[in-house]
């Protein structure tokens, strides 16, 4: 054959391909087929479901022991507190006392309690009366300013001094005292009340 005769020093070297196969990372991977991929998902999956239900009974396991310990402590320090009441006779005779005691206060701070609210409602109805009171005051006090400036309004209504009686009725309305004028007549005669009688300048002075 060809391949077996002796190659002339002077050719070039040619590396035949049967005898230097190509090399294998160069061949084309082919990908997996479906079918083995989902499998492997599946798996994959089921592997972390185990991890996560393990997971999950280690935490409940020790979360089960810290409880039962904890319960058991409790449980302990409980009885033995108990067993040392039982013990001690005259430590029960002493927290019988305080207790006894103890309803006696409970006793006196309820009463002192109903006299404190008693006081309060006193208190109370005090502030209700003492507002009452300067409610009435103020009132007193606007409707005497209202009657000053009536007078000195009807004096000038009667002298002809309009002028003076507009400024007057401007300032007293600006005051808001109007209102407190006495809306009867309380001198028994058949003049007419202050209200009507302001309204009466007004109208005739103001046009």
């Amino acid at each position: 054959m060809a391949s077996d005769r002796r190659r002339d020093p002077s050719e070039p070297f040619i590396e035949d391909n049967h005898r230097f196969p190509p090399d294998e990372r160069h061949r084309e991977k082919r990908p997996a087929p479906p079918e083995q991929d989902a499998r492997r998902r599946r798996a994959q999956q089921k592997r972390r479901r185990n991890s996560v239900f393990q997971y999950i009974a280690v935490l409940f396991m020790a979360a089960f022991a810290l409880l039962l310990y904890t319960f058991m402590m409790e449980r302990r320090q409980s009885q033995q507190q108990i067993d040392d009441l039982k013990k001690s006779a005259s430590t029960v005779q002493t927290l019988q006392g305080l207790i006894a005691e103890n309803e006696q206060l409970k006793d006196q701070s309820e009463a002192l309690q109903d006299q404190i609210d008693a006081l309060q409602d006193q208190l109370s109805k005090g502030k209700q009366e003492r507002t009452g009171l300067t409610s009435q005051l103020e009132e007193s006090e606007k409707a005497n300013q209202a009657m000053a400036w009536f007078w000195e309004i009807n004096d000038a209504s009667v002298r002809g001094q309009l002028k003076s009686c507009r400024e007057m009725i401007a300032a007293m309305e600006e005051a808001g005292l109007v209102d407190y004028l006495p809306k009867e007549n309380t001198t028994g005669t058949g003049h007419l009340s202050p209200a009507d009688r302001y309204q009466d300048i007004r109208s005739r002075v103001i046009k």
